[in-house]
């Protein structure tokens, strides 16, 4: 696919890579020096199941803000360059256009879920987690955490194309950050209602609390048929919207 092609070729120098690569280094790393210090005190509420929550969460907080500045990035190039009568002036529809920077979007954020996938499973490794690597939940959290990247890059591309300055995209990529992570604190009827909130929501790790005992039991959860019908949904509507809107803007 050539607009793919192109999409990439144009970023050749804008550091994208770098900036995602930076940003989920220091997420990792988070994760890391919390459960260095959880181990040392309490080792026994250590496991696969306690990072994989972490992980879940802090994807909450950090990946709407990594999305909105990657297509902030991929849209304000046509915005800045006024590069979208020359697009059109090849003969290439704008939804291929459209298409080609949603996956050029996905494509990088889900290099850098797989590295963070890579980084936890080698510290889990390294730090003789008493049982097994979880390939089936680690396949479970990748896997939800691709869809809602999915969504949240729909509804981020239709913002960024919509609007010349990127300042309300990345207001609202900054808005789901906090959403994100605090998501879970909203009951669930309200918190299934915002996008960014599917980080934790698709996390494969539950999480109970005894306050009179003052500890935690983290557990396995049954895949909710329910949130990938939601998360699959917003993609439509998004997308849809988005791509829509774009084919029929004025240039």
């Amino acid at each position: 696919m050539k607009e793919l092609t192109l999409e990439f070729f144009k970023l050749r120098r804008k550091k994208i890579g770098w900036m995602i690569a930076i940003f989920l280094a220091a997420e990792v790393l988070w994760i890391f020096m919390i459960t260095s210090y959880t181990l040392a005190r309490h080792p026994e509420n250590v496991g696969w199941e306690y990072v994989l929550l972490m992980l879940s969460t802090l994807n909450g907080l950090f990946l709407p803000i990594i999305s909105a500045v990657v297509v902030s990035r991929l849209c304000d190039m046509e915005h800045k360059g006024t590069t979208w009568k020359m697009l059109m002036a090849t003969n290439v529809s704008r939804s291929r256009i459209y298409l080609a920077k949603w996956i050029c979007a996905n494509t990088l954020l889900l290099c850098g879920a797989a590295f963070q996938i890579g980084a936890l499973s080698a510290f889990g490794v390294l730090k003789n987690f008493s049982d097994p690597l979880p390939l089936a939940l680690l396949v479970r959290l990748l896997a939800g955490t691709l869809l809602t990247n999915l969504a949240v890059t729909a509804l981020q591309q239709w913002i960024s194309l919509t609007f010349k300055n990127q300042t309300f995209a990345l207001t609202l990529g900054m808005a789901g950050g906090f959403l994100g992570v605090t998501a879970s604190f909203f009951p669930a009827s309200i918190r299934k209602l915002f996008v960014w909130s599917y980080y934790t929501e698709m996390s494969p790790i539950g999480m109970s609390y005894n306050a009179l005992a003052e500890t935690s039991r983290y557990f396995v959860l049954p895949a909710q048929a329910g949130n990938w019908v939601a998360a699959l949904l917003m993609i439509a509507i998004f997308y849809t919207a988005g791509c829509l809107h774009a084919s029929r803007q004025e240039i």
